[in-house]
């Protein structure tokens, strides 16, 4: 997997790099600013992005512009958007276009090495990946229709699927059976009026539904 990384702090984008190809990602490009990013994700040989909300020139939100704008391009396009805060407005807007291959994690979880090369692979999957604090934060604003149709376990079912828990570490994190968690994901497809479809498929289409507003 070919990755466009964006970081501004030298040390921070080189750590980062070593921890991405640790893993088995080839790093294509490594922008500092805006220009030099947008000149990375114009690459078709790039495959997924992950990069600072947060770039020179204004450090307001250069890197989020430009990872809309790709996936404008490129619809589906992987990325992984850092912050060093929670932004619920970039979050929303990162995710208003309701397709997958989104993560949005704060910078403190790049600390956990496995955990943050698995949430890349994921997005790069096709996956959502989102930090529980980002989570909490937007869920906090959603109380319409469907989140109503929800039960409270539902709602924290679908709270730790939008995280990019698997069935079996949501099992093991509300202390239930995989054929518990199994049953209520189904009753969030229906009650999300989710037609059949492939389970990873509507897995990323009821996160969305949810976190979009």
């Amino acid at each position: 997997m070919r990755l466009v990384l964006a970081e501004d702090n030298a040390l921070l984008r080189a750590g980062l790099t070593q921890l991405l190809e640790g893993h088995g990602f080839t790093i294509l490009h490594a922008a500092s600013d805006a220009a030099a990013l947008e000149a990375a994700l114009a690459d078709p040989e790039a495959e997924a992005a992950v990069l600072d909300v947060r770039m020179p020139p204004t450090f307001t939100d250069e890197g989020l512009r430009a990872a809309i704008a790709v996936r404008q391009r490129r619809p589906g396009f992987p990325v992984m958007v850092l912050s060093q805060y929670v932004e619920s407005l970039y979050a929303r807007e990162l995710l208003a276009s309701g397709e997958g291959a989104v993560g949005y994690l704060l910078k403190d979880r790049v600390a956990d090495v496995a955990e943050f090369a698995a949430g890349v692979r994921q997005v790069a999957s096709g996956g959502t990946v989102l930090d529980p604090e980002v989570v909490s934060t937007v869920l906090a604003r959603r109380r319409e229709e469907p989140l109503e149709r929800l039960t409270a376990r539902e709602r924290e079912v679908l709270g730790l699927m939008a995280e990019g828990r698997s069935n079996a570490a949501i099992a093991e994190r509300l202390t239930v059976t995989d054929k518990a968690v199994a049953k209520h994901i189904n009753s969030i497809f229906t009650k999300l009026d989710l037609p059949v479809d492939d389970d990873d498929h509507r897995r990323v289409r009821a996160v969305l539904t949810w976190l979009r507003v």
